[in-house]
């Protein structure tokens, strides 16, 4: 199809954060009308730093969560910043902000909002939004491809608002939503708990006995801010075998111990261990990662999250049987995000438009089976099956829409950080030898497309 016959919808992009602006961004340069609904005051989704967290449900299991953040005060990216911008716009140094190479949260989210100011995006979100229910418009009535209804609420004046559209992409991220461990005595444990959805700083664990629950990266994070105010921390892990970078902390710290997964919570504080040791705890901290949650989508049963699986998914993007009128940015995790967000925004919107061709619904149906098999005999859990992790991968869902493959010196810097992590955990952001890479990143095209001048505005 010539681009003079493509055709222009009316689309929804939920989520004002990374993936919704960069969708949005590609829909409109493919000429579809495009509204952004987002719920906070201002973009970057996740990265939108928020400390109010005192009126919080402390487990986020049982209310409708009002912090959509899950940023702690200290955080920093764990990528370079190098490689972490969009294909054409570069996350470059600026004169009078955050320099290091791996920024605190609060420079990336400047980026990201240098990004839409610099696309022109904000003409097009309504903030303060939030979406209370999206659903199909009854086929019958439309008889042509599914149509969305979507609801949302201007924040301020509870005014309730609907309006019809030709698509819906969701990009609304995923960690938000806490996911946490079955534990005997969780629910009669009488003391601290929260997840790391609510912690932003160490202050209130003064002089505490804190166990950290998981040991990933807000694990490991959080249990590393802690021994400078905490009495003792214990982290709790799946495993004792652990890399060479926790292995050294560990033995730096006297106040920072491991174990294994707790077994039971008792009443009188305790906190008993599955390798037999126990401590009495003043507060828990659940390092447990997030859960995909979609509250307001309505698909008749279509879509669906099953143990963290939201499926089924062609590429996770593509619902086969509601594609391409609804459509998931931002799903996949373990990935290089922005560009992989831009990759899945360019084929959305290309695909509306008609200059790309889906596979029928069946022949999308037998690929996401296929998948899960795949998965399977790979002995992935299902609650693992948006975990990419494989550049290889990346590069071949860039061919769907032309997307150029990350390059070379883009993926060295990313594996070149983990390395360094994995023995340096505590100094890997600070201590770089891949002084050649950035050059050689520098260099590129990536980073000479635009003027310099301008982008240091």
């Amino acid at each position: 199809m010539h681009p003079e016959e493509a055709s222009s919808k009316h689309v929804c992009v939920i989520g004002a954060g990374p993936s919704g602006l960069v969708s949005a961004r590609e829909l409109r340069k493919e000429g579809h009308s495009v509204v952004v609904l987002e719920q906070n005051h201002d973009v970057g989704g996740q990265w939108l730093y928020d400390p109010r967290v005192e009126h919080e449900d402390v487990l986020g299991r049982f209310t409708l969560l009002r912090v959509h953040s899950s940023i702690y005060n200290s955080l920093r990216i764990m990528t370079p910043r190098e490689a972490m911008g969009y294909t054409d716009f570069p996350f470059v140094t600026k004169k009078g902000r955050d320099t290091r190479r791996f920024p605190g949260h609060k420079e990336l989210l400047l980026y990201i909002r240098d990004f839409c100011q610099w696309f022109g995006l904000r003409e097009l979100i309504l903030f303060n939004t939030r979406v209370e229910y999206v659903g199909m418009v009854d086929i019958a009535e439309t008889r042509k491809n599914t149509e969305w209804v979507v609801r949302f609420r201007e924040t301020k004046t509870e005014k309730v608002k609907e309006e019809i559209f030709d698509a819906v992409v969701v990009a609304t991220g995923h960690y938000s939503q806490p996911t946490f461990p079955i534990i005997r005595g969780m629910d009669t444990w009488t003391r601290k708990q929260i997840h790391s959805h609510v912690y932003r700083v160490p202050a209130p664990f003064q002089n505490e006995v804190v166990v950290v629950v998981g040991n990933s990266y807000s694990g490991r994070d959080i249990s590393l801010e802690l021994v400078d105010v905490a009495k003792e921390v214990h982290l709790s892990a799946k495993s004792l075998q652990i890399s060479e970078g926790l292995s050294k902390v560990i033995s730096k710290y006297q106040n920072l111990h491991i174990h294994l997964q707790i077994d039971s919570l008792c009443e009188d504080g305790r906190v008993l261990f599955a390798d037999g040791s126990w401590v009495i705890a003043d507060s828990i901290i659940y390092c447990t990662g997030y859960s995909y949650s979609f509250p307001f989508l309505d698909t008749n049963g279509i879509v669906t999250i099953d143990d963290n699986r939201v499926g089924p998914l062609y590429e996770h993007t593509f619902p086969p049987s509601l594609a391409p009128s609804l459509s998931f940015v931002g799903v996949p995790r373990k990935i290089l995000g922005l560009p992989f967000f831009e990759s899945q925004a360019k084929w959305i919107a290309q695909v509306l438009s008609g200059r790309r061709k889906l596979p029928s619904s069946d022949a999308m149906m037998r690929a996401v089976e296929e998948f899960y098999h795949s998965r399977e005999v790979a002995g992935i859990p299902k609650h693992n099956t948006h975990d990419i992790a494989d550049f290889e991968y990346c590069d071949k869902y860039g061919d769907n829409c032309g997307f150029s493959h990350l390059e070379d010196w883009r993926k060295e810097l990313c594996t070149a950080a983990i390395r360094r992590s994995i023995v340096n955990l505590e100094t890997y952001r600070d201590t770089c030898d891949d002084h050649e890479l950035i050059q050689l990143a520098h260099q590129s095209p990536h980073f000479t497309q635009l003027d310099p001048d301008v982008l240091a505005l």
